[in-house]
């Protein structure tokens, strides 16, 4: 468990493991049942994406379009709310999940209250909507995020969003995203006050993750599937992994544990 700073002197407690959009290998992803299955599933935090409707409202989805995780087709940041609730976004996935539905953001922290689990919500805008998506991300958050819970961690990708998030409720860690960890990813991160390093595990070795943690920023490394993977990584001292197996990951590290105990 690694603890950072946190919202009015609260400490933010990452686990070892975050199911990865909700817990995408067992769930349709950034759903209501994705979630609930990761609790299910003995994750303790989840990650998912928040991307904005056309008529301004914040949605779970991670891809610009419809057409990969729902029965209908369009962009949905041209979509009004009314219509991107009309399609299904379980049935692609597995028959027992039709009639899922895109998520609005406030229905999935009312979830995550009541399930007890914590999170990372990245920010996922359309291009140009940068600014637009995080201020309505953080906004719900302070409106919103229940009190039970440990402060969220809020990322992104892009530069504009997180500067955003800075402005508008600088009591929300929060972390940079990178594909590849590029050179001055320090000074990328120290410009916009992020506190945690997210990486594509296929591009993160050893060295690079020493580097940043030498620096004093916990790494969270993604999309890790594979258990023995996780466990490599994560002796390397990162500090969390994302995973859409969390269940997979949680019982290597448990199996490891206890050979470590014999």
């Amino acid at each position: 468990m690694t603890t950072i700073g946190g919202r009015q002197g609260r400490a933010l407690a990452l686990p070892a493991v975050i199911g990865h959009r909700g817990a995408a290998a067992s769930a349709p992803e950034n759903t209501l049942a994705g979630l609930r299955m990761a609790r299910t599933l003995g994750a303790a935090w989840v990650e998912f994406d928040v991307h904005l409707s056309g008529d301004g409202r914040c949605i779970l989805l991670h891809d610009d379009t419809i057409d990969r995780t729902t029965d209908g087709s369009g962009t949905a940041s041209r979509m009004s709310f009314a219509a991107l609730r009309a399609f299904d976004a379980g049935a692609w996935f597995a028959p027992q999940f039709a009639s899922e539905r895109i998520p609005a953001f406030e229905e999935a922290i009312e979830l995550l209250g009541a399930l007890g689990v914590g999170a990372n919500v990245e920010i996922k805008p359309a291009r140009g909507h940068e600014a637009a998506t995080a201020r309505a991300t953080v906004e719900m958050l302070q409106r919103r995020w229940p009190t039970n819970l440990p402060p969220p961690l809020v990322s992104s990708f892009a530069p504009e969003a997180l500067a955003v998030a800075q402005e508008v409720a600088p009591e929300f860690t929060r972390g940079h995203l990178f594909g590849r960890l590029p050179a001055n990813w320090r000074q990328l991160a120290e410009r916009l006050g992020c506190a945690t390093i997210h990486c594509d595990q296929r591009h993160l070795g050893p060295a690079q993750a020493r580097a940043v943690l030498d620096a004093g920023f916990p790494l969270l490394a993604y999309t890790v599937n594979d258990p023995v993977r996780a466990r490599e990584i994560l002796g390397w001292g990162v500090d969390a992994v994302f995973s859409d197996c969390p269940d997979a990951v949680l019982a290597e590290l448990a199996k490891a544990q206890e050979t470590l105990a014999k």
